[in-house]
């Protein structure tokens, strides 16, 4: 039995709406982000490095380029013909709605690409934004909006250094889906100062927010962050497989099924992993929570809807 199979996953729900494989390819489009720029901080997030979220994009290349190298890699693997384009690399809304509208349509011009997931900060999501997706929406397209949010805990937010509060994600969640443009939010587990507590009391107060789909993301430690520094110096300690697998669970359990999970797990290469090692083996952990489900004899929706046994913990999200 396959993970699809126990959780509502992208890949399923692409073949599902598409009638065949469709992958996504990461892109770098050169932006940056206002929580390294000055704008609202230096440093940007205390575990941000951004090569460990796209290590195979090269960056000397023109979007063109790197579609087309992609598409070659996909090519041997899968033999995939239709793509979306993933704008990952840092904010991807953080610019004026002429530059971002030229950059996506530069994109969507390849004849194979059908839409767009766009990756970016909620406080980086303007009114115009929003239109301009809508617009590409309304062609037909396949478009998501991809927020980073981690925790609805602002104390959480602000410990890590995100530069955004809990409050302003909602607002953003909220006006997109009013447009019917499709919200993927993502959510780390393990978060200094977290517990499992924490993790369920955000997925809660995003679900009750209204959401589409979710990411789950263990956190990890890579190089020249400000998280590797504090892990050197023994103020972290990360999540061990067996405990991120048991909350990744709990946590599907919890999601109702209708709900699209783009993905379970996140790894980092390592050449810039420092800890913890089992998140440089990404096939190794999915499978470790498909048997963790189906020893449960569980799948996705199975727990949706439980009362929060801490409600005060909840209320504080």
């Amino acid at each position: 039995m396959t993970l699809s199979e126990r959780v509502n996953t992208f890949g399923q729900y692409l073949l599902s709406r598409y009638g065949e494989r469709v992958h996504k390819i990461a892109l770098d489009a050169g932006f940056t982000c206002p929580n390294r720029d000055g704008t609202k901080g230096r440093g940007g997030c205390s575990f941000c490095n951004n090569i460990s979220f796209s290590p195979d994009v090269d960056t000397r290349l023109s979007l063109s380029g790197q579609i087309a190298k992609a598409r070659r890699a996909i090519a041997r693997r899968t033999r995939a013909r239709k793509f979306i384009a993933y704008f990952q690399a840092y904010t991807n809304t953080y610019a004026k709605v002429e530059a971002l509208e030229a950059l996506y349509s530069e994109a969507l011009k390849e004849p194979d690409m059908i839409g767009l997931s766009i990756g970016t900060r909620p406080d980086c999501v303007s009114p115009d934004v929003l239109e301009l997706l809508e617009r590409y929406r309304d062609q037909g397209l396949e478009v998501w909006l991809e927020l980073g949010l981690q925790s609805s805990f602002d104390k959480t937010l602000e410990r890590v250094n995100r530069g955004h509060t809990y409050a302003e994600y909602r607002a953003t969640a909220l006006a997109a889906r009013q447009r019917g443009i499709p919200v993927c939010t993502h959510l780390i587990v393990g978060l200094p100062g977290e517990t499992e507590e924490h993790c369920q009391a955000t997925l809660d107060a995003v679900l009750e927010t209204g959401v589409d789909g979710l990411k789950l993301h263990p956190l990890h430690v890579v190089k020249h962050t400000l998280l590797a520094h504090q892990w050197r110096k023994g103020e972290y300690v990360p999540l061990s497989r067996e405990a991120y697998m048991v909350m990744a669970a709990n946590l599907i359990e919890r999601t109702p099924a209708n709900i699209i999970y783009h993905r379970v797990t996140a790894t980092a290469s390592r050449d810039v992993l420092l800890s913890p090692n089992w998140c440089a083996e990404k096939w190794n952990l999915l499978n470790g929570i498909e048997i963790e489900l189906r020893r449960r004899g569980s799948r996705q929706g199975a727990c949706a809807g439980a009362p929060f046994l801490n409600n005060e913990l909840r209320h504080a999200a």
